[in-house]
């Protein structure tokens, strides 16, 4: 008897287990658990390869592609990763609606940074580069990315850049044909000039002199080179350049501000350089024409079109004293030329040494040392103040005979137009400005009475002081000047392009080498195809040479390695591999060709493209170009690369800063003006930033003595705040206590300002799906904003109220009873109006419509499977973790991202009953649903029925009843 109730106990207790795990599993499914969810479903797309995609398929291609990063070493923000949902919510998105989506990703992996980093820190670039992408991988993934790793390009690999080497290589052996417009073989130009020299031949190029079949043939190697450098579309040339000497390399416009260098603050100079270049500008027109094919914002449109800068106007030659060179000048306002009192070069001008007057040398060597240190951007920025020094020569004006002087002036450029201006001061402010300056003569030449509100900008007035065309209209005085100046042959009409052709030689290791080399004659060989990829050779000191050279100069081996030859020791800048990655993708492993015609035609070309507007008018010019090139050489099917592309915006952080405060007693303190009650004599020095001291401050901004000593203690101490609390200025509020106020500003989040925020973090704390739905939910994708977390814990909520659709207090409980017509209209009115919210990447709202969608199915308690499942579905692309996993729930055997986009019905939008407000001289009485379709006699006799209304219309005149469709009735009725 006591083994029995033992038996029974045993098996009460193991009953009892069973009963306490199935509570706490159906309690642990009752909550929304991402920590267990995600890796589950990250090893599984792995595992299924669910995202690898075929070049073969019957379903209709789309191409979506981010931007892709420079590996540092910090690794992802917050800020990074807003593009690329964007662009993955519309990838899923668009491969649910029966789409076969290529989503790659990649790494713009040669460049400056990670060559700086191995000089500090004596790590080799590309073990560093290496480290940085796993590093990259891992928090990509980590959010929960559709990419197609199969495709996973790195432009330092040698797989990939010997493609980019050859693609330079075709740049090489073509120019461009003005007569077909395209690029052709320059072995048909070379066919020409042993035929009929320069003659018969309209080409792109800077030759400045013809030359008969006989002078070709009489050129020797190295002379021959020279003269077709001036053709090539990919040609070596001695410019002037940015030099910094700290860096060791040129650096683009953009890389330098206020004479040093951004990285590092380093000297710059300008500096003549045998620089290899792409001439990017005979395909300018193209590059401007093609612009209104593409789907991208007016905004993007009209920075690049400023940048390519086309303007008519006409070029002018004027004889220069005692010289038998002319100078060439180009104005878009030749009616203005008896205006021009004086020229003006830029101080790079290759005529400048020629005519400088001995009286002048001096003065002329003083000027180009001190232009030497001004960047391009610094020089055409300041337009209220000018510099410029007098050549001492003079030119002969060439409808008057008069001798004018010739200046030399920082604010004309050698690259740009002619590097030569006539300048007219009457019409022109910085001409102005130089005149009054140095004194030159002024000389009216249009009036603009009959034209209020005009400026000198503006092409309108009447000519004056101008001989000939005296009393002409402006317009009418262009075109006439236009016929005078070809009539005379002292110039021609033309076009010209303030878009340049694009530096492409970098002094430092990092890079792609070039695949060319010089014979002892110095002519440029270059390498045969099966020579490729030319690989950079191991170095272990990156430290820059001097006198302009690249540390690959030190490498003697390897600059030596084909007999009597000597390798080109410059390598490629950072935007050679970004020209093209977008085409390597469609056949990233292809050994043979840089993609196959096969995938490339399937492909086509990318239909969305997103990415930051900072690569406007560096990485588009220079991609559109390479595009265009290859697309003259029949291996591209489009002329444009990307059809739309969408900028994504700025996440911005809070800057802290206080102000240095210098006081008329020569005291210096850190404080805030604000705070100052006295009359002090009080000075701002550069603010102080005080890093993630937020969590200090009260309502005000402000932070007390004790909270900021706290500060100090818990986190000032790392980021170098002075913690000394005798160097601030401590002002006294109403109870007596110290403080000081702190400025909040929004700038750019980065870690060199101390302001990031990682997005491991956020996902560990609240899960990928809530990190992705947060940053959309932030606000449009075009405009920035500032990170702030204090609304994540909304979005954390609805996900949790999503889940919670799907389970009761006994677990899973999804029922299959049919919806009803209010369950039916809340999802498709979602699916309507998420669906055309994603078509116009409007994201933000998006989210808002699907917490709308769960609150009123959370209202109606709605868990049918008919509502759920393409809810599900619907939610996918915003959130793919939590959505996999109640898809499979449901008992689906394949991935939710597999599955069919839901199809809005209009039927479900349609209401068969109305429910109307019953008033009574405008006092509700009563309600009644009715259906839609009765007319409004039948509504009327409905509402007269009521019993509620009755009572208050009994015995009464009725004079009127008003139905308004939809909305309500009334009655009126005489009291």
């Amino acid at each position: 008897m006591g083994q029995l109730i033992i038996k029974y106990h045993i098996k009460y207790l193991i009953l009892r287990q069973v009963s306490i795990n199935l509570y706490y599993k159906i309690k642990f499914l009752m909550h929304y658990h991402p920590e267990n969810i995600e890796p589950k479903w990250r090893q599984k797309w792995v595992d299924e390869s669910l995202y690898k995609i075929s070049n073969e398929s019957v379903k209709p291609k789309y191409y979506v592609l981010d931007m892709f990063p420079y590996p540092s070493g910090a690794g992802l923000h917050v800020g990074h990763p807003l593009g690329y949902i964007a662009s993955d919510i519309f990838a899923r998105y668009k491969r649910l609606k029966g789409f076969n989506v290529l989503h790659p990703m990649g790494y713009d992996a040669f460049g400056l940074p990670a060559e700086q980093y191995a000089i500090q820190t004596g790590v080799h670039p590309a073990v560093s580069t290496d480290e940085n992408i796993k590093r990259y991988r891992e928090q990509l993934d980590n959010i929960g990315f559709s990419f197609d790793w199969s495709r996973e390009v790195k432009t330092s690999d040698p797989s990939y850049y010997k493609w980019t080497q050859w693609i330079f290589l075709q740049l090489y052996h073509h120019y461009y044909d003005l007569s077909e417009n395209k690029a052709k073989p320059i072995k048909e130009l070379i066919s020409s000039f042993e035929k009929f020299g320069s003659a018969y031949i309209r080409s792109y190029h800077s030759h400045d002199s013809d030359f008969t079949a006989n002078e070709w043939a009489e050129m020797s190697p190295k002379q021959k080179d020279d003269t077709l450098m001036n053709y090539r579309l990919a040609y070596r040339k001695t410019g002037y350049v940015n030099w910094c000497e700290a860096l060791g390399t040129v650096l683009a416009n953009d890389e330098v501000k206020d004479g040093l260098s951004e990285r590092g603050g380093h000297p710059v100079e300008k500096k003549a350089m045998m620089q290899w270049s792409l001439r990017i500008t005979a395909y300018a027109e193209r590059l401007l024409q093609d612009l209104d094919t593409l789907e991208w914002s007016d905004a993007l449109k009209s920075m690049q079109k400023n940048w390519i800068g086309r303007s008519e106007g006409a070029q002018m030659f004027f004889e220069i004293v005692g010289h038998e060179e002319k100078l060439e000048i180009f104005t878009t306002r030749p009616d203005t030329i008896f205006g021009a009192t004086y020229l003006v070069l830029a101080p790079e001008h290759d005529l400048v040494k020629k005519i400088t007057t001995i009286e002048q040398n001096e003065n002329v060597e003083a000027y180009l040392e001190y232009v030497s240190s001004r960047s391009e951007i610094d020089r055409m920025s300041e337009v209220k103040e000018v510099s410029g020094v007098f050549t001492g020569a003079y030119a002969k004006h060439p409808f008057t005979d008069n001798e004018i002087p010739i200046w030399l002036g920082e604010y004309v450029l050698k690259d740009y137009g002619t590097g030569a201006i006539m300048a007219v001061p009457s019409d022109d402010e910085r001409d102005q400005l130089f005149a009054k300056k140095f004194g030159l003569d002024i000389i009216d030449v249009v009036d603009k009475s009959e034209y209020p509100g005009s400026t000198m900008h503006d092409k309108t007035g009447k000519i004056i002081n101008s001989d000939f065309l005296n009393g002409m209209e402006v317009m009418n005085a262009i075109q006439y000047m236009f016929e005078q100046i070809e009539k005379t042959g002292i110039g021609a009409k033309k076009v010209n392009y303030k878009l340049r052709d694009a530096n492409y030689s970098r002094q430092r290791y990092w890079g792609e080498p070039f695949p060319i080399a010089y014979n002892k004659e110095g002519v440029a060989q270059p390498l045969s195809v099966d020579k490729l990829p030319l690989t950079l050779p191991e170095l272990e000191n990156f430290q820059p040479a001097s006198g302009g050279k690249s540390p690959l100069a030190r490498a003697d081996d390897w600059v030596g390695q084909i007999p009597d030859m000597t390798l080109e020791t410059d390598t490629m800048p950072g935007f050679a591999g970004s020209s093209w990655y977008f085409l390597r993708y469609m056949d990233a492993s292809n050994e043979n060709e840089f993609a196959s015609k096969k995938a490339i035609d399937y492909w086509q070309d990318v239909d969305l493209y997103v990415g930051g507007t900072e690569h406007a008018v560096g990485h588009l010019m220079y991609s559109r170009t390479w595009h265009k090139f290859l697309y003259d050489l029949g291996l591209v099917p489009t002329i444009e690369p990307f059809k739309k592309l969408v900028n994504q915006g700025m996440i911005t952080a809070y800057g802290y800063y206080a102000e240095n405060l210098k006081f008329d007693d020569g005291n210096t303190l850190i404080g805030n003006i604000k705070d100052i009650k006295s009359d002090h004599n009080i000075h701002v020095g550069s603010p102080i930033r005080l890093a993630y001291i937020n969590e200090h401050l009260d309502s005000q901004n402000r932070v007390t003595k004790s909270k900021f000593s706290e500060y100090i203690e818990s986190i000032g101490k790392h980021f170098n705040v002075l913690n000394d609390t005798t160097k601030y200025y401590w002002a006294k509020d109403d109870n007596g206590e110290d403080y000081f106020t702190v400025n909040i500003i929004q700038e750019k989040m980065s870690k060199s300002k101390y302001n990031v925020q990682n997005p491991d973090e956020i996902v560990t704390k609240y899960g990928a799906d809530c990190f992705r739905m947060y940053e959309m939910f932030l606000g449009p994708i075009e405009q920035s904003k500032p990170w702030d977390t204090k609304g994540i814990d909304g979005v954390n909520r609805f996900l949790r109220k999503y889940w919670s659709l799907y389970f009761s207090e006994k677990g899973w409980e999804v029922s299959d009873e049919a919806p009803t017509a209010e369950e039916n209209k809340i999802l498709h009115t979602s699916i309507r109006k998420v669906t055309d919210d994603i078509e116009r990447f409007s994201f933000n709202t998006c989210i808002s419509a699907f917490m709308v969608c769960v609150n009123e199915l959370k209202r109606l308690e709605c868990n049918k499977r008919q509502i759920l499942e393409p809810l599900t579905i619907l939610l996918a692309p915003f959130a793919p973790f939590i959505t996999e996993e109640l898809w499979e729930m449901f008992g689906n055997k394949t991935s939710v991202h597999s599955a069919d986009y839901p199809v809005f019905l209009e039927k479900y939008l349609i209401q068969d009953t109305v429910e109307y407000p019953v008033c009574v001289n405008g006092k509700k009485r009563d309600t009644v649903e009715v259906s839609a379709q009765l007319s409004q006699a039948e509504i009327q006799a409905i509402a007269l029925s009521l019993d509620n209304v009755k009572k208050y219309v009994e015995g009464k005149d009725v004079q009127k009843v008003i139905v308004v469709p939809g909305r309500m009735i009334n009655l009126v009725i005489k009291e």
